[in-house]
């Protein structure tokens, strides 16, 4: 455990940020994952609007500095991409 009040901090905002990574990391996953199937199973109007919502969460997560801003860039590509092949 912490000692010096400066460590106590610097805890309690890694845990603050953890949280919220983990908020945004699972949005943005489970977004990517909705589209991929909807997509796959060739529900193409349906995954106009999971296009979108996994773009929004991407760009938040990318924000918030939770993944790099080039990742979501890559990823939003290949899902761009992903709709042009079927």
């Amino acid at each position: 455990m912490p000692i010096t009040s400066s460590a106590k901090k610097a805890l309690r905002q890694n845990v603050r940020r953890r949280k919220m990574n983990l908020v945004r990391q699972g949005a943005y996953k489970s977004a990517v994952k909705e589209y991929r199937a909807l997509v796959n199973s060739k529900k193409l109007d349906e995954a106009a609007a999971a296009l979108k919502k996994a773009f929004k969460s991407l760009d938040k997560a990318a924000k918030g500095k939770t993944i790099k801003k080039n990742k979501a860039s890559r990823l939003k590509s290949r899902l761009a991409k992903m709709v042009k092949g079927k």
